[in-house]
């Protein structure tokens, strides 16, 4: 795996400061070269300097651009409701990392032509809660119910992360992945709406309707289904069609954004020729997971080579890449609409 001339599309990592055009990364609120002061317009797609920042800069580090005249904050942050007890710690420093991973998944999801300017629809609410309280402990349900979307912030900790992701089994647990998999329901209940969506959903990956909560007790308590690795991305993606659908979402994202990552940086790979010129931008889904399938198997072993766990290990079979597929046109807003 080498450097390659392959020219990828623009991507939400890597951006030029607006004074000396030194290269910015999306968490950058300063250019390490010049020292000037900037913030994301996410509007725009790019770093402006000495423009009003979102209230939260120095709470938690946002570094987006203020969009709202009353609170002074940006659309990522206006759409949290419920932050964690900031008196206790550490909930201030893992809200931050919670949030950093929504304004990454908002800005992703953008590209798409979703929550931006150009989308219409109710946007998704969220809750950061912790279970640490003044009060005491406090048990946090994570989950989407009604557009909110409720995050326990304690999985910004990487030791109770890991210890979550060993309890329960998964072989992938990131507060990325949490808040890919919640949006993906709220997105399902969004295209729930539109013409034609529910009778496809219904043909490729069930009947939604089906009782959910009978559905995740029988999971918890039987285990996924025997054949789930045949047809389910996730063992925790055969308790229900809703579970398929926001697991096989997730994937979808994580597929996309690694793609997008690779071709930003120039990497080359076994598929580097049959990449899109733009992982968000098109509509090409056999090529996309295709390139991104072949992208993470070289990714895996590179980590091996360092000892470390696969970064995407994860099996696509047939059933899994039709529903992937399917996912992406819908996921697509924007070329969807524009067609």
């Amino acid at each position: 795996m080498s450097g390659g001339s392959f020219q990828g599309g623009v991507s939400v990592r890597l951006y030029a400061c607006p004074a000396c055009g030194a290269r910015l990364y999306f968490r950058n609120s300063a250019c390490g070269a010049c020292g000037v002061r900037v913030v994301y317009s996410d509007a725009r797609d790019a770093f402006v300097a000495n423009a009003d920042s979102c209230s939260n800069r120095e709470d938690i580090g946002c570094n987006w651009a203020d969009e709202d005249v009353v609170e002074h904050l940006c659309r990522s942050c206006q759409m949290t409701d419920v932050i964690p007890d900031l008196s206790v710690e550490p909930n201030a420093a893992l809200w931050a990392e919670g949030e950093t991973a929504k304004r990454w998944v908002l800005a992703t999801l953008s590209r798409w032509g979703w929550f931006g300017a150009e989308d219409p629809g109710p946007l998704p609410v969220f809750h950061f809660k912790s279970e640490r309280t003044h009060a005491g402990p406090e048990r946090v349900m994570m989950g989407h119910a009604a557009g909110v979307i409720t995050l326990n912030v304690a999985e910004a900790d990487d030791a109770i992360r890991v210890r979550n992701r060993e309890m329960l089994d998964e072989e992938y647990r990131t507060m990325l992945g949490h808040l890919r998999h919640e949006l993906a329901h709220f997105i399902f209940d969004r295209l729930a709406a539109e013409p034609g969506f529910s009778e496809a959903f219904r043909a490729l990956f069930g009947d939604e309707r089906t009782d959910y909560g009978e559905a995740l007790r029988r999971h918890y308590s039987e285990g996924p289904r025997a054949e789930w690795s045949g047809r389910f991305i996730t063992p925790y993606a055969s308790a229900h069609p809703h579970e398929d659908w926001a697991e096989t979402v997730a994937h979808l994202m994580h597929l996309t954004d690694i793609v997008d990552a690779a071709t930003a940086v120039e990497l080359a790979w076994p598929t580097t020729d049959g990449v899109p010129a733009d992982a968000y931008e098109t509509t090409d889904s056999d090529a996309l997971i295709h390139a991104a399938v072949d992208l993470g198997l070289a990714l895996n072993q590179v980590n091996r080579a360092m000892g470390l766990a696969d970064l995407y290990p994860f099996v696509l079979t047939e059933a899994v890449r039709d529903k992937l597929a399917f996912s992406h046109f819908w996921l697509n807003r924007r070329a969807r609409l524009q067609s």
